[in-house]
Formats: structure tokens, sequence, C-alpha cells
């Protein structure tokens, strides 16, 4: 029996934790070092960073928090957004990063992955495959924290990411992405499916059964959870009367309580449910 993996994904903008819906309506949440170490201390496997505006920028601007975060949380971190060179790769690994996630840059210049897989290694490689469904049922790849269109299959790209040198893949359907209305089981069997490497899905946990579901049925090897964790930790916070940067959306936090909407999971509660019904996980 394989091991899932649970991994919260945080996605920042500017000093801040943010969410969305879509990738769009981004709300300031909190300060991520509060929930990075949260989620260590109550049993994350691994973490993702994703600089939410970094394709904007063409930068990663997330150094001095991955710097904070990997003195205090040793778990493997994974970072991405805006990691557009070799030398960018390596400065975010350098500031503690242990896996790097790149999706713009990868679409645009395929060679990237198998440069930075020979440069760091398979394992530290994953490629990040978001990805909106056609009228036809297939899926295509987007760029730019799925903004812009591709015109590029997603399932063909992972397979030829993989054949690039990528060691793992993220995929996230956009779909569905904050909404928690399920994973796309389809998107992920597939992709899961047509590669040799570890999938990690993305995009729409509403509850333990949603996650249950794309292990079993989509085969993912690994989950990446956001809006069900941190709407559950923020309720246990008072950020509403702290002061915060205005970068994203903090009307969500000067009115001092949740409306969400989206129920919310402890990690805890998360691997109960999932080793009562034999799917395996680090308790």
């Amino acid at each position: 029996m394989k091991t899932v993996r649970i991994i919260p994904r945080l996605d920042i903008k500017g000093p801040n934790l943010v969410k969305g819906i879509h990738f769009e309506g981004l709300r300031v949440l909190g300060k991520p070092e509060d929930f990075a170490r949260y989620y260590y201390e109550t049993g994350a496997d691994e973490l993702i960073y994703v600089d939410a505006v970094a394709s904007l920028y063409e930068r990663n601007s997330l150094l001095e928090i991955i710097e904070r975060t990997s003195r205090e949380i040793f778990i493997p971190l994974t970072v991405g957004g805006g990691l557009r060179t070799i030398d960018d790769i390596r400065t975010v690994l350098r500031a503690g990063a242990d896996k790097v996630s790149i999706n713009t840059a990868a679409i645009k210049r395929p060679e990237l992955i198998r440069d930075a897989s020979h440069s760091f290694g398979s394992s530290t490689i994953v490629v990040s495959i978001e990805a909106i469904k056609k009228p036809d049922g297939s899926y295509e790849a987007y760029t730019e924290y799925g903004r812009e269109s591709s015109g590029v299959d997603a399932v063909e790209w992972a397979k030829r990411a993989v054949d690039l040198g990528a060691g793992e893949l993220v995929v996230t359907s956009i779909d569905r992405e904050g909404t928690g209305k399920g994973f796309d089981i389809g998107l992920t069997r597939m992709i899961a499916e047509s590669v040799p490497v570890p999938v990690i899905a993305g995009g729409g946990a509403g509850d333990a059964a949603d996650i249950l579901s794309v292990i079993k049925e989509g085969k993912a090897d690994a989950v990446s959870i956001a809006s069900v964790l941190h709407y559950n930790y923020f309720r246990k916070l008072s950020y509403g009367k702290k002061e915060f940067s205005d970068e994203g959306n903090t009307e969500f936090l000067k009115r001092g309580s949740d409306r969400s909407g989206i129920e919310g999971l402890t990690i805890g509660g998360i691997k109960d449910y999932l080793a009562s019904n034999a799917a395996g996980c680090r308790i």
C-alpha cells in the first residue's frame, strides 16, 4: 500500500497568505509562517509555497519567508512562482527550499525541465499543471497563475514533462480550485495513469471524502489542500484586529468573522479518516 502525503498549499502575495477561488479574488488570511508552523506541528507531510503574483513581476519574492520557514519547519518545502532560470531555482534552493515547482517557464521553454533536472536531480523538480476542462472533454494547461491559455493539452504535457525529467507533478483543476466542490477525478486519473512519477492532486477539496476519492479513484499519490485547512485555522485566530499590508483584499480580515462558507478540516482529522478507509498515510 502506498503512503499518501497530505500537503498544505500556501499561496502568498507580498508578506501575506492569500486564498481565492479559481485563483482569483485573493483574500488575505494572515501570515504564512503562522499557518506553516501550525500545519507542521499537526502532521503535514510537506508544504507547498506559491508566489501568487510572481508571474506578473517575473520573479519570486519569497526568499525571506523561505529562510524563516526552513529554520523552524523540518518537512520538505516546495516553492513555486516566477522561477524562470537555473539561477532562479538555485537561489530558492539555497534559501531553504527542498524542491521547486515550475509551470509558466516550463511550458514556454520545456528544456528548462531537462536542464534543471540535470543540475539538481529529478526529485527536486516538480512541474505544476493548472488545467481547465474544455467543452470536448479534454484539458488545457494554463500559465501565469491560471490566467493565460497555453494551447497545450494538459495530459500530453504531463507526459512530456516527465520525459524531460520532472520527478513529480502537481495537477490542479482551475475549475474546482477554491470551490470546495471536490477534485476533478477524471483529470487526476488520466494524468496519474499516463506517467510513472508521483502525482499530487490539487483544487477542490471540500471534505475528507473528497480527499479519499481523489486518492482511490483518481490514483493520486498525494493531495495538495488549501481552503479547508486555512479557514479552519483562521477560525482559531484573531487576525481581524491586526494591521496587514495592502497586498490583497484585507476586508475579509477586517470583518473579524469567517463567512467563507467552507467547512474546516484538520490534518489529523483527514489522516484518521483516510486510515479508517484503508488509505495509507503517515499518522
